[in-house]
């Protein structure tokens, strides 16, 4: 499993709980990575087209976009039906790698995400990633953002049995950021975020990034949608997550 190792995750601050309302509690935000804080979603949608393009089980892009966000199994489920995602998945998902490391160079953070997460680290808040990418992929998502230095955790694909829209991601997330629900939010960019996020009892923010629309998300259970990190970190002290350092 990659993640932050206690030294580099922890700074002078992040360890430190948030304020609110008199009180001295602990607080976090969770987020997820693809499509939220890194650029990312289409050129998953272009490796995983050319994955299937490979095995003769073309998909239409749209259907491929509209499934990003679910862990691999779930995806390939979704878009292959169980049996065939059965005989083919491990081959899917290992061409899927291979296509989508071969456009890395592309991935770049969304602009202000490291500054966002620096901002609300330097508060006092938690930050955990919560996201389904495999290892060589949680690599690159690392190394584009460059914020390992003041995030306490992340959770991947690799530590949980479920991933979303189940809720054990934002659950195991939730252990590691040493907060309770109603002390946390979740910033998404995908309705399987919200979902997962919901059932965990944790408030979703929205960003539409990732291609998906604010009534979609609003529907699913965001508590309000932003354009992108840019725009919440802009708004940060009159958004929701002003309460957590508030």
């Amino acid at each position: 499993m990659l993640r932050c190792t206690p030294a580099a995750a922890r700074v002078p601050g992040i360890d430190s709980p948030g304020t609110k309302r008199g009180t001295t509690i602990a607080t976090a935000v969770l987020f997820d990575v693809d499509g939220t804080l890194v650029d990312s979603n289409y050129l998953h949608v272009h490796a995983w087209r050319r994955a299937f393009h490979e095995l003769a089980r073309p998909v239409d892009s749209w259907r491929v976009h509209r499934a990003l966000g679910k862990g691999s199994g779930k995806l390939l489920s979704t878009l292959l039906g169980a049996d065939d995602a059965e005989r083919v998945g491990d081959e899917v998902k290992e061409l899927h790698s291979r296509f989508y490391r071969e456009t890395a160079e592309l991935l770049r953070p969304f602009d202000h995400a490291p500054e966002l997460i620096r901002t609300l680290a330097a508060k006092g808040v938690r930050v955990v990633l919560a996201t389904s990418a495999g290892p060589d992929e949680l690599d690159e998502l690392r190394r584009v953002l460059g914020v390992d230095d003041v995030v306490r955790d992340i959770v991947a694909g690799a530590d949980v049995e479920e991933t979303k829209p189940d809720p054990e991601p934002v659950l195991v997330a939730l252990e590691k950021a040493g907060t309770a629900p109603e002390d946390t939010i979740f910033v998404g960019d995908a309705v399987w975020d919200v979902r997962a996020a919901t059932k965990a009892g944790v408030r979703t923010i929205g960003v539409l990034s990732g291609g998906v629309g604010a009534a979609e998300l609003e529907e699913a259970g965001a508590i309000t949608t932003y354009d992108d990190v840019a725009a919440l970190l802009a708004d940060l002290e009159k958004s929701p997550l002003a309460e957590l350092f508030s």
